[in-house]
């Protein structure tokens, strides 16, 4: 009888366990209804909570729903195109979602809002004045996941896949002591940086020794201990875009416009202006849409130990009619400065230094970040740039560029916010670390339900190549 008993108890906890753990698996493709293309970056995601993802560059996604929430409004929405809703028990996985062009009437806007700013200048500023009541004031956490990926124009050279737990203060707390990331899990980690390592390991030694007076091309990778390598590649990947710097620092644009010297703080018209370009429509609200251009000074981020300044700014921002808030940002540094387009051109293959997207999803009247895409070229000691080039062939030297420029692209898809004041302060009881290359067990059973990005048909077929290969730390 006791035997009878402790068996039904386990087989009741499976039972739970197994009801609590289960999910509805969405997976289809986004298509414009007119062209045909596929719509990168649309959000696909439950009505009134935080569960979703973003398509990529092929238009597919896939989302994993709990069985609770089957009966809850799937909401797939691009900012120009009008929404596709569906219950998530009705969603039909075997067809394209297509969706159709919607925009509203500048003109119409513009009359009718008499009292409304009307440039892009007045618009940009309204919206700054208003992020104390669109982004949240009290502590939260998000979860998420991040994609860091560096490649040239031919292969990737690593990739790391990482859940991670972000968490805030509040907008109005300074980002440096009261935000911070934890790495949860690892889920990929290759990492098979061989000729640039070299180069980054004599920088290393050479911004941490007194004493260092060695040339890259010296080094040999045989007399390198692997973890004296792995420790110079942290280091570099920390100040040029390691986490806490791209959530602390200043192209974490809207969050952090509050500290000093902020890209979109109170002197942003100097080195920006803003012109209005049309009226768009998202999921049934009118935004704006505003063309970032240059002001009359230059644009610098003043990184420690990196020559960072010279740049000017390109790109747009969406921001709701209603409410001001920044729905969405697209933002490039560019090389403008005679210095810096030199430096650029030279040692970077590109004048396109710092490529940032950042959306925002709205949860009980709050902006949460829901997408993250950061792209910077990468400076390596990689391809022949010595005199005898020139006798090399065009292909040959072709083939040199394509393996000479690297860039590094960091990918993050928020899901959940979690606003539980006990949770959030035992998750304050635990260490944070928001070093993505420490080694952990695969935890097989924490990726089956966790969303993630979906890759596209190009980095499946790249991941592909770069899993054959051996990594630095199976060494």
């Amino acid at each position: 009888m006791i035997r009878f008993v402790k068996e039904l108890f386990f087989l009741i906890i499976l039972i739970s366990f197994t009801q609590a753990s289960a999910q509805t698996e969405l997976k289809s493709k986004v298509v414009d209804f007119m062209n045909y293309q596929p719509i990168e970056s649309a959000s696909i995601y439950l009505e009134n909570t935080t569960i979703g993802t973003v398509s990529n560059a092929d238009g597919n996604f896939i989302l994993n729903v709990p069985e609770s929430k089957v009966n809850d409004t799937l909401v797939i929405s691009s900012i120009g195109y009008k929404s596709f809703r569906s219950a998530v028990k009705d969603f039909d996985a075997s067809m394209d979602v297509f969706l159709e062009e919607d925009m509203a009437s500048l003109d119409e806007v513009i009359l009718i809002a008499e009292t409304r700013p009307k440039t892009g200048n007045d618009i940009v500023l309204r919206a700054i004045e208003e992020l104390p009541d669109n982004l949240p004031e009290q502590p939260y956490l998000q979860k998420g996941f991040l994609r860091h990926k560096e490649r040239n124009k031919k292969e990737y050279k690593w990739l790391i896949e990482s859940a991670l737990t972000l968490y805030d203060s509040s907008y109005a707390s300074g980002a440096s002591d009261n935000l911070k990331i934890n790495v949860d899990e690892n889920r990929k980690s290759y990492d098979l940086r061989e000729v640039d390592s070299l180069f980054v390991y004599s920088s290393y030694l050479r911004n941490t020794s007194s004493n260092f007076v060695m040339k890259s091309k010296e080094l040999r990778r045989d007399t390198i201990e692997t973890s004296s390598l792995t420790k110079a590649i942290k280091w570099n990947d920390e100040r040029v875009n390691g986490l806490s710097g791209l959530f602390k620092g200043r192209l974490n644009l809207v969050r952090n416009s509050n500290l000093s010297k902020a890209l979109l703080g109170e002197n942003m018209l100097k080195g920006h202006q803003f012109r209005l370009d049309t009226v768009l429509v998202d999921n049934g609200r009118k935004l704006y849409k505003i063309e970032i251009t240059k002001g009359d000074d230059y644009v610098g981020l003043n990184t420690k130990q990196i020559y960072n300044e010279g740049f000017e700014p390109h790109g747009w921002l969406y921001i709701y009619w209603d409410t001001y808030a920044i729905k969405k940002i697209e933002y490039d540094l560019v090389a403008a400065s005679d210095k810096q387009k030199r430096r650029s051109k030279s040692l970077l293959g590109t004048l396109n230094n710092h490529k940032l997207v950042i959306t925002y999803t709205e949860y009980q009247g709050k902006m949460y970040p829901n997408y993250l895409y950061y792209e910077t070229p990468k400076l390596v000691n990689a391809g022949d740039r010595s005199s005898d080039r020139l006798t090399k062939t065009e292909a040959e030297r072709k083939k040199e560029r394509e393996e000479q420029f690297y860039y590094t692209v960091q990918e993050i898809l928020f899901t959940e916010v979690i606003q539980d004041p006990e949770a959030i302060a035992e998750a304050l009881q635990k260490p944070w670390s928001d070093d993505i290359f420490v080694q952990r067990p695969y935890n097989k059973e924490f990726w089956k339900n966790y969303n993630v990005l979906l890759e596209s048909e190009e980095e499946e077929k790249l991941i592909q190549d770069l899993s054959k290969r051996a990594t630095l730390y199976k060494e």
